[in-house]
């Protein structure tokens, strides 16, 4: 397979750090431009990093500490034609980033976002690609609707719901009616570290703004079906949820409880859904993509965030605890790394399914 050519928009954040991480000995692509608002471009990333905080702290690469950031905006053009697609990492209000995607979308060139900006449009599709693959399929429609031949916007999920969203997606054969489901955020997600947000150390805060409106909403898209050209959501799982932010750096985990249409008892038969799920795209042989995509611990104290966050690269979902409940039916926990499975990672492996199947 040929290399694909790279640009990441917002590539000085701490996602577009983490893209960078990810991509930096990629054997399908290629980082060849950087890209960030005004007050980053016409410098190299090594200067850049030099005065704004190196988030992941992680070492300027060789490869790319002498690329010249430019202007996501003003460079737009320059930008779409010298690359085969684009990874979106920008930290703009929502109205902005629609519209910015979309136009590069518009210039031909293919984006792959982690914004949220676009995640409930009818006819773009949000994808984890274990679970729904099959809404690609809309790319086609949305191409008539922008009027491009390549171009089109495509988008991964929250980075909260894909800790948990994966273990519940499984059971959706045994007819899940109701969900209660408590995450516990990293602060990397608020793109922040300890050093540039002391208030969190020893601190816990129960919100998170838009963040509950996201958990009850993408799984119903997630397990929505495409129907009269529209990705239609899912009405017939109810979703509650309470977010928290917690004192650790990476890694979101989940309590959750679910009820079925019929009480379910056997619990070894849903760990073994989970310990045998059949990903999708198990024999693509994606480079990201976890040879383990699910995987039930038995301890009673696991999964733990500090050592369960790195399962498979960061790509694999770890879960925990399963017991029976006194008002729902079944309670468990599960969890994942937020800014390589939930953010950077997710989308990575996101662009590879779209190569794989020639959208790209």
């Amino acid at each position: 397979m040929r290399k694909f050519k790279v640009g990441i928009l917002g590539a000085t954040g701490m996602v577009g750090q983490k893209f960078m991480n990810l991509l930096e000995n990629h054997p399908w692509f290629e980082i060849k431009i950087l890209a960030a608002s005004y007050r980053s471009a016409n410098k190299t990333l090594e200067e850049v990093l030099s005065y704004k905080t190196n988030i992941l702290n992680i070492s300027v690469f060789e490869k790319l500490k002498k690329f010249e950031i430019l202007d996501l905006i003003r460079d737009k053009k320059k930008i779409a034609s010298e690359v085969d697609f684009v990874f979106c990492a920008i930290n703009i209000n929502k109205l902005e980033t629609k519209e910015l995607e979309e136009s590069y979308a518009k210039l031909e060139c293919p984006v792959i976002s982690n914004n949220s900006a676009n995640r409930l449009e009818f006819d773009i599709p949000m994808v984890i690609p274990e679970i729904n693959p099959e809404h690609l399929e809309i790319i086609e429609i949305q191409k008539k609707r922008l009027n491009t031949k390549k171009g089109f916007i495509a988008v991964k999920s929250n980075c909260s719901i894909q800790c948990y969203v994966p273990a519940i997606h499984s059971l959706l054969d045994l007819n899940i009616k109701n969900i209660l489901v408590c995450t516990y955020q990293a602060i990397s997600g608020a793109g922040k570290t300890f050093e540039n947000w002391s208030e969190m150390r020893d601190n816990l805060i129960p919100y998170i703004s838009g963040e509950e409106e996201k958990s009850e909403i993408e799984p119903l898209k997630i397990w929505g079906k495409i129907k009269d050209n529209k990705i239609i959501l899912n009405n017939k799982i109810n979703i509650t949820s309470q977010c928290f932010r917690i004192p650790i750096t990476d890694g979101h985990a989940a309590a959750v409880f679910v009820s079925f249409e019929k009480k379910v008892d056997n619990l070894e038969e849903i760990i073994s859904k989970w310990n045998n799920y059949n990903a999708h795209i198990r024999n693509l042989k994606l480079p990201s993509a976890p040879k383990k995509f699910l995987r039930y611990f038995s301890e009673p104290d696991r999964p733990q965030i500090k050592y369960e966050r790195d399962l498979e690269n960061g790509m694999g979902i770890s879960i925990g605890r399963l017991r029976k409940d006194t008002q729902f039916d079944i309670k468990f926990v599960s969890m994942s790394h937020n800014t390589v499975r939930g953010a950077a990672g997710g989308a990575i492996l996101l662009a590879e399914l779209l190569c794989y199947k020639n959208y790209i």
